[in-house]
């Protein structure tokens, strides 16, 4: 997948939520022989693994594509993946003002291990937390 169409869906999954990835970003983490892709253009898990940890740099699912379980297929897919480069523990930070994300990775195993006050900003209203959320590997 190009880092074009990456940027496209993650600009459609977080409209009004944040700050999109440019393909320029994208194109730099995939220069890193430790990012990898789990998806499509419909939906990604773009994460990498460094040692035994593996980490969910950002999951995006075009909203046509939402409901379908194609963020539950990736984010599965990116697990075998990163298992199979050796890591034993993965991680990833998500909003707390986001309902159907918590779901998601709840239902996946991963728990709260550490939170970032403020963290993420907003057009309007106040700062939100981040979650840690982290998951062993077996």
């Amino acid at each position: 997948m190009t880092p074009e169409a990456l940027a496209t869906c993650h600009a459609r999954a977080f409209a009004g939520a944040g700050r999109a990835w440019s393909a320029e970003e994208f194109a730099t983490l995939l220069d890193s022989a430790f990012v990898f892709i789990s998806g499509d253009a419909r939906a990604f898990v773009l994460g990498r693994v460094i040692a035994d940890e593996a980490e969910v740099l950002t999951l995006a699912t075009d909203p046509d594509h939402r409901r379908n379980g194609l963020a539950r297929a990736c984010l599965s897919a990116f697990e075998v993946v990163a298992r199979a480069r050796g890591a034993t523990m993965a991680f990833l930070e998500v909003a707390e003002d986001n309902p159907p994300a918590l779901a998601l990775y709840d239902a996946a195993g991963y728990r709260e291990s550490a939170r970032r006050t403020g963290y993420y900003a907003r057009s309007q209203g106040p700062k939100v937390d981040a979650l840690i959320l982290q998951k062993t590997l077996d």
